[in-house]
């Protein structure tokens, strides 16, 4: 099963996309398997951290934007300084999450949520989910 999803962003957005993974995870029907979230953007990311704060997601920008500024020498110069800064920020991140699928469900700790981080916004992104059963199911 694979499964596109658009969003729309703000700029440095954090997006929780944890119920619409879990969902796509009991819509498929797998038991036991994969789950594959990627996205085709070279100025966003994936991420897995705790939802109980929000203030988390602030700090998580926070310190992505401290290691990562952007600045004007960067060498890529394509579009603006945030966009250069967002190929590093989300080359470091990552842009794919596998997941387990376990009795029917994602194998998150209990504070755990997925989230779709965005550097370079406001964009419309996508996302992609694909699930794939365990051969012997």
């Amino acid at each position: 099963m694979l499964k596109k999803t658009s969003i729309e962003t703000q700029e440095r957005d954090v997006v929780s996309i944890t119920e619409d993974v879990k969902a796509s995870v009991e819509q498929s029907g797998v038991q036991e398997g994969i789950c594959l979230i990627t996205i085709p953007h070279t100025t966003a990311a994936l991420t897995i951290t705790s939802f109980w704060d929000p203030n988390g997601f602030l700090d998580l920008q926070d310190e992505i934007c401290r290691l990562i500024p952007t600045r004007i020498d960067f060498k890529h110069q394509h579009d603006t300084p945030q966009d250069a800064a967002g190929h590093v920020k989300s080359s470091l991140i990552g842009a794919s999450i596998a997941l387990i699928v376990h009795e029917g469900k994602l194998l998150l700790g209990h504070s755990q949520g997925i989230y779709f981080l965005e550097f370079d916004g406001p964009r419309k992104r996508e996302y992609f989910v694909k699930i794939q059963a365990d051969p012997d199911q």
